[in-house]
């Protein structure tokens, strides 16, 4: 995430709906592709720095849950609110008749927001079904279980799972709850648990169906790499995996204890490290703390973000916090997280300007 200032000198931040030093709007415009404060000007609103004519999301007239701007379609008028190019993905969203939900829906926005940011830095292609992409990319945030007495008890036999299914990916609402999730964590024994973290992982498995499905070279090298998907079924794998758990020393060739359940997992896992590690490298860069890596070394990525997290983890713990990077990237991983890096720079090249971000007009 590189440094986003007010006009004002004041720092933002990728959230913020307002400075909070000049006290002005602030949205992200979709042609300056930043954060930006915004002025009335008409029945519109202006971008102070590119002066084009902008409409906020529907989402955040209606809702307050996006802090996103779309081009102002011509002569003010249109059928329906319009959507910003991260909300118009939404299929389903939370009920909002439920306490707290309202809140969760937020976070779960905020997290997609940073999602897109990243694929758009990266150049990957992305598209609803009524783009014409396929698959068609959406996200449904359900929730199979309502708060009282702080607990979550079931609605009827209806469970959601967070997961991807034929470009839909899910989130369950539970989630966004930082006590249920941080439960969660504790009880599967993972390192980390985050809304970012589902994000980047879900959209791991959309990027299969995307870039490696059907394209005979690149399954090869994914069997090559992190085996048959196919054998054993994925239903087989599941169920062996919650048996069993992951196999001893899974540590020397997995990013994950979960990455060990299936060959889909494991590329999810290691796709969501590598939007992990680019996007703290691109903050750290931009901060000051690192130097960029130069080219596209893997191994130099992974270097600098060791480096860098073997400080982040020192200074969590001086404050009594979990580790800021837990995993451990063995020399056995590092060919599968450099066929991730491939895989999205061939896509991004192959990636036509209207896939890689869809404007709303």
């Amino acid at each position: 995430m590189r440094k986003l200032v007010c006009d004002c000198g004041n720092r933002l931040f990728f959230e913020n709906t307002h400075c909070l030093n000049c006290g002005r709007e602030v949205s992200w415009c979709p042609v300056c592709d930043t954060l930006t404060p915004l002025e009335a000007e008409g029945g519109d609103m202006r971008c102070t720095r590119c002066h084009t004519a902008l409409w906020e999301c529907a989402n955040r007239v209606s809702y307050d849950v996006c802090n996103r701007s779309v081009l102002a379609p011509p002569g003010g008028e249109t059928p329906e609110p319009i959507l910003c190019d991260c909300c118009r993905y939404n299929d389903t969203i939370p009920d909002l008749s439920v306490e707290g939900n309202l809140d969760y829906w937020r976070k779960l926005e905020q997290a997609k927001r940073r999602l897109i940011y990243t694929l758009d830095q990266l150049g990957l292609p992305r598209g609803a079904a009524v783009d014409g992409f396929v698959p068609g990319l959406s996200f449904d945030f359900k929730g199979d279980a309502i708060p009282a007495d702080g607990r979550w008890r079931s609605m009827g036999q209806e469970k959601v799972y967070t997961g991807h299914d034929g470009g839909k990916i899910t989130i369950n609402v539970r989630e966004a709850d930082e006590v249920e999730r941080e439960k969660m964590r504790v009880d599967l024994g993972e390192g980390h648990r985050t809304l970012i973290g589902h994000f980047r992982h879900e959209i791991g498995h959309f990027y299969w169906d995307v870039l490696i499905r059907d394209r005979p070279e690149a399954e090869t090298r994914f069997k090559t790499l992190f085996g048959d998907p196919w054998n054993p079924t994925y239903a087989d794998a599941l169920q062996q995996h919650y048996n069993d758990g992951p196999p001893p020393g899974w540590q020397q060739s997995y990013i994950s204890a979960y990455a060990t359940m299936h060959p889909w997992e494991d590329w999810a896992e290691t796709f969501a490290f590598y939007l992990d590690l680019v996007d703290v490298l691109d903050t750290a860069a931009a901060s000051g703390l690192v130097a960029p890596p130069a080219g596209d070394s893997v191994q130099a990525k992974i270097k600098t973000y060791t480096e860098l997290g073997i400080l982040l983890n020192e200074l969590n713990r001086s404050m009594g916090l979990i580790d800021f990077l837990p995993e451990i990237v063995a020399p056995a991983i590092i060919p599968k997280i450099e066929m991730v890096q491939d895989t999205i720079i061939q896509g991004a090249r192959n990636a036509t300007p209207e896939a890689v971000s869809p404007r709303m007009a």
